[in-house]
């Protein structure tokens, strides 16, 4: 497979982490399958239709589709050949970009043709005729500009300091702190975490935190998982291992023995 990763145009530098894309090589024969896991970011994929559909616990996706926060693993089914293009959004993309709440995509997705439809945009048209992928990445930089510049109004900046502050402390900050510090009470600042983000704050702690450790394995930098649960604050290695099953769907040994990751929180499953 060949994976690239590619960043955002500057106008859309505090809203997109980054593109990236993921193409079958030609000695695929088999169909492949993929599981994403929770990372705390909203997303974005286009499978262009020629390369065949996707698919999600035998659900059919749309070949354009945005996804919300996810909350726990899932798996993705591709045929043999694909060719797809992927956006990671920051937290606060939902609501920012697009102006709903971000908890109506919890650990679910919608189409993103008809919200371009609606808005006046051939988005699928656009991505259809060029098999280039910088005009590809134009088009969807273009549309998602025009959505933000229309709902400038969803911005929070008292949220957007929040999950700025939890990311920094991986996943180890307060809540009472950053509730007295914004001078929310408990249930406005929670209201208004999931309206932004499509979570409550305390499962994006958790997220953060094992998105923190997740990190650590990728990059070798752990010698066991004990030291490695107690340098993000868990109890004990026990409490890593079911909090890293529940994010991930395997323990942190079956992750690095058993999956091939191309692009970050989302790797192909070994059988």
């Amino acid at each position: 497979m060949n994976y690239r990763q590619l960043s955002p145009p500057d106008y859309l530098k505090n809203h997109i982490r980054f593109f990236w894309t993921l193409e079958s090589d030609d000695s695929a024969v088999f169909s492949r399958s993929f599981r994403t896991m929770a990372e705390g970011c909203p997303g974005l994929i286009f499978q262009s239709p020629d390369k065949g559909p996707m698919y999600q616990f035998d659900k059919k996706l749309p070949h354009i589709f945005i996804y919300g926060q996810s909350t726990r693993h899932a798996d993705i089914q591709f045929g043999a050949v694909f060719s797809t293009i992927g956006i990671c959004f920051f937290p606060n993309a939902l609501k920012a970009i697009f102006g709903f709440d971000a908890y109506e995509l919890t650990d679910d997705c919608t189409c993103l043709d008809l919200i371009a439809r609606k808005d006046g945009f051939l988005l699928s048209e656009q991505l259809l005729e060029t098999d280039s992928l910088t005009d590809r990445i134009e088009a969807l930089s273009a549309y998602l500009f025009f959505k933000l510049q229309r709902n400038t109004r969803y911005e929070d900046e008292a949220m957007q300091f929040a999950i700025t502050r939890i990311a920094q402390s991986k996943g180890n900050v307060q809540m009472k702190e950053l509730q007295q510090y914004l001078q929310l009470s408990e249930r406005s600042f929670e209201r208004r975490f999931k309206q932004y983000v499509g979570i409550s704050p305390k499962l994006y702690s958790r997220i953060s935190r094992f998105q923190a450790a997740l990190n650590q394995i990728r990059l070798g930098q752990h010698s066991r998982l004990t030291d490695l649960a107690y340098e993000n604050d868990y109890a004990d290695q026990s409490h890593f291992i079911r909090s890293f099953k529940e994010f991930a769907g395997c323990s942190p040994l079956q992750y690095q023995k058993q999956s091939m990751q191309q692009v970050e929180n989302f790797y192909e499953k070994v059988l």
